[in-house]
């Protein structure tokens, strides 16, 4: 088994809690607490949630982390 990692990053709106959901849906596992920041350059909030998943297969840097 190889454990891969994932930084799921959005704007504070639904959009992110979406992305984490579809995430979770796929098996991926919250790993450790949400991060949030203001981006003065932009004026928004800005939410990051770490993530993991067991996969059969070895890690390759080629491979779509979001396909998993």
């Amino acid at each position: 088994m190889t454990t891969i990692y994932r930084l799921l990053t959005e704007d504070d709106t639904s959009a992110f809690c979406h992305k984490v959901s579809a995430a979770l849906s796929k098996g991926w596992v919250l790993h450790g607490a949400p991060s949030i920041t203001f981006d003065s350059a932009r004026g928004v909030v800005r939410c990051a949630q770490a993530v993991t998943k067991e996969i059969d297969s070895p890690y390759h840097p080629d491979m779509k982390l979001g396909h998993q």
